[in-house]
């Protein structure tokens, strides 16, 4: 049984130094680190890199060893996808400071349980706050007349002679070309300026090119219509370090949903990614009785879905 050290800090401006203070007397020991530097706390624990690594590397009955409940898990949905996992794999999670030091959250009792779930809430509401407080701050910095955001890429004489020329008969693209910017940012000072007219006909305003590609990509969307499935938890698990980087985004950006003693992950993907999740996880499912019965669910929610489709 071996301690292994998880640290983790939000954006590239931050450090973890406050982190590396808590687990000096680890770290000096020489205990395994593994690192997320620049992630998010939305991202969910099991999508990061270098927590991924670390469930890879422990074994049964390891203790895994982070500074502040917050580094690991700050929602609700992170932590209820989180435990099942630890406890499955016989982990044990600790936190090195504070009123949880000393405590397992991994611990499958109900006590623990239903501290980790208000634990999670209420880091799940600070975070919210600090992004409302940013919202607010952005506003209240609006209102004062303060520019916020990138600068603009033109200067106000040249957005003046952008709009004259369009009047004048210059085409998106080409005035795009002169300036050297996209020609989305052509379309925005133009609109700004109330220089465009919209026609009912929006594909008026597509060359034929542009056009082209939106016929290609309807007929992609026919052939692969975006479904919504509900991946079972284990499968999801074991798609975690799927090669796939179209699988591995999707499940990503599912919702964690809670069902019973399990979860599941709600994904919206289109069908062929959904497909490709049952290719990439039917090897490692069908090593074991669970996972053969996580798989027949599976299997059997994809193909409810592609009979849906027209």
């Amino acid at each position: 049984m071996a301690d292994r050290l998880y640290l983790r800090h939000s954006t590239d401006k931050q450090t973890d130094a406050r982190q590396r203070h808590a687990l000096a007397p680890l770290l000096a020991a020489g205990t395994p680190v593994y690192e997320d530097p620049a992630t998010s706390s939305r991202v969910l624990s099991l999508y990061r890199d270098g927590f991924k690594q670390l469930l890879d590397e422990a074994a049964v009955g390891d203790t895994i060893r982070i500074a502040d409940a917050a580094r690991l898990f700050r929602s609700v949905a992170d932590i209820l996808a989180l435990r099942p996992v630890l406890i499955r794999r016989g982990l044990h999670l600790r936190v090195e400071s504070g009123l949880l030091s000393g405590i397992d959250l991994a611990s499958n009792d109900p006590g623990t349980k239903m501290m980790v779930s208000v634990l999670a809430a209420v880091l799940e509401f600070q975070r919210d706050m600090i992004s409302e407080n940013t919202r607010e701050g952005v506003a209240a910095a609006k209102a004062g007349g303060k520019t916020l955001g990138r600068p603009s890429a033109l200067d106000q004489e040249q957005t003046v002679e952008l709009v004259e020329a369009h009047r004048e008969g210059a085409t998106v693209k080409g005035l795009a070309r002169r300036y050297g910017i996209a020609p989305r940012t052509v379309r925005r000072v133009l609109d700004n300026a109330g220089a465009r007219e919209v026609p009912n006909d929006l594909s008026a305003l597509l060359d034929d090119e542009d056009q082209a590609d939106a016929a290609t990509e309807d007929q992609t969307a026919d052939l692969d219509p975006v479904v919504v499935v509900d991946v079972p938890g284990l499968v999801a698990e074991h798609l975690a370090d799927a090669a796939d980087d179209a699988v591995r985004e999707a499940l990503a950006a599912g919702q964690t949903i809670r069902r019973g003693q399990g979860y599941l992950v709600r994904t919206t993907a289109p069908l062929s990614v959904h497909k490709a999740m049952i290719e990439h996880s039917v090897p490692a499912l069908t090593q074991s009785p669970a996972g053969r019965k996580a798989h027949r669910i599976h299997q059997g929610r994809v193909d409810a879905a592609d009979r849906r489709c027209p």
